[in-house]
């Protein structure tokens, strides 16, 4: 991993770290990622993703003072939020070797090196400040691009290079910070502009939404920034709706975890008390 820093290096010193001078809705990037890296740093451990470990060395920012420290459920069900995706991604680059992944809130997410397969091509797009840090502490790579803008700035469809080799779009942790409008106007977009294509996200529940409007979740010193958007796992076909080439609509089920833990998050969405506090994770095809 290549690192920046403001200052010069020292023969024999340590890099210095980056500082993550993060606030609202960017800074929760930092927690998914501390999660990810605990999960990963386990000998146990449902993902491999030994770069978030690294990332978590090479950043200015107190992980456990502002976070918490590890919390094996939450970093099990981030770890396998992300195997999910991985999965999805894969299935669909097995079928378009040479297709582009379109990465909506990545944040400091590492998909593309775990799922590279030598000829996808990437598109990360994030919020400016989120786009710095990641150019900061993530290597440069010919197939991956990053965009400094908005997901609900649409203009990201027209930096697709090949549409016709297929496209995936990832938007995890990301629909329910927007707006329900939004949410549906970038889903739209995609069933448009994307013949061939898929999409994949993670939606919340509509009491855990609710609780963050009114400031009321906190993990260590982060209040989670409100979240607008909500889906309950019932509601899915009514993305149906949305636009015409809507073909599929669709639950994954994620990997089994550890123990008790892991078998519940694996079959949630089955389970009508569990998956009403939990993030369900949802593909939609496009004809």
């Amino acid at each position: 991993m290549t690192t920046t820093s403001e200052h010069e290096q020292h023969d024999g010193a340590e890099p210095a770290r980056i500082k993550a001078e993060l606030t609202g809705l960017p800074e929760t990037l930092l927690w998914t990622l501390w999660n990810r890296a605990c999960e990963a740093g386990r000998a146990d451990a449902v993902l491999d993703d030994p770069m978030a470990g690294e990332l978590i060395q090479a950043l200015d920012y107190p992980f456990e003072e502002r976070l918490g420290p590890p919390h094996p459920l939450f970093s099990q069900v981030q770890g396998l939020r992300s195997l999910t995706f991985d999965r999805t991604v894969r299935q669909y680059t097995d079928r378009h070797p040479e297709a582009t992944v379109v990465a909506l809130g990545e944040g400091l997410e590492t998909a593309f090196w775990r799922v590279d397969n030598g000829r996808l091509r990437w598109l990360s797009v994030d919020l400016p400040e989120a786009a710095a840090l990641r150019r900061a502490v993530l290597p440069e790579h010919p197939r991956l691009r990053l965009l400094a803008q908005s997901a609900t700035d649409l203009s990201w469809l027209d930096a697709i290079e090949d549409p016709q080799r297929g496209t995936i779009v990832t938007a995890q942790a990301l629909m329910m910070y927007l707006r329900p409008q939004e949410v549906r106007e970038i889903i739209a977009a995609c069933a448009d502009r994307l013949p061939g294509g898929a999409l994949i996200l993670d939606s919340m529940p509509r009491w855990i939404t609710g609780l963050t409007r009114e400031g009321k979740i906190r993990i260590g010193e982060l209040t989670i920034p409100p979240m607008r958007w909500s889906m309950a796992p019932g509601d899915r076909h009514r993305l149906y709706a949305v636009h015409p080439r809507i073909a599929d609509v669709r639950a994954l089920t994620m990997e089994r975890g550890r123990g008790v833990t892991g078998r519940l998050i694996q079959y949630q969405h089955l389970v009508p008390v569990f998956r009403s506090v939990s993030p369900a994770v949802t593909l939609l095809r496009f004809a």
